[in-house]
């Protein structure tokens, strides 16, 4: 069995993740799903801007990538959310 090549280039870092994280909060906003549902939702975005977009031709690659795509999206947003709340929280002197 051959395995894919993946190639992590700009795409992947600099523009796909973010697109995700756009897209999942524009969800959020419009369609309100469940608090539960929405890293879910994160993560079959990644797949679909992957497999239909980034890695047309090899569904293997696609699906492997799109996988990182959510999930890099998902944990972007779980940092920031974290930061900016003990940011808040943060002691005022």
């Amino acid at each position: 069995m051959n395995f894919p090549t993946i190639h992590t280039n700009f795409w992947d870092a600099i523009i796909a993740v973010p697109v995700v994280l756009i897209l999942t909060q524009l969800i959020k906003i419009f369609i309100k799903p469940k608090k539960t549902t929405v890293p879910f939702i994160a993560l079959i975005i990644g797949l679909l801007i992957s497999v239909f977009i980034s890695h047309r031709g090899h569904l293997i690659a696609g699906l492997f990538m799109g996988w990182f795509y959510g999930y890099a999206a998902i944990g972007s947003y779980a940092s920031l959310k974290t930061s900016i709340n003990s940011f808040r929280q943060r002691p005022r002197k």
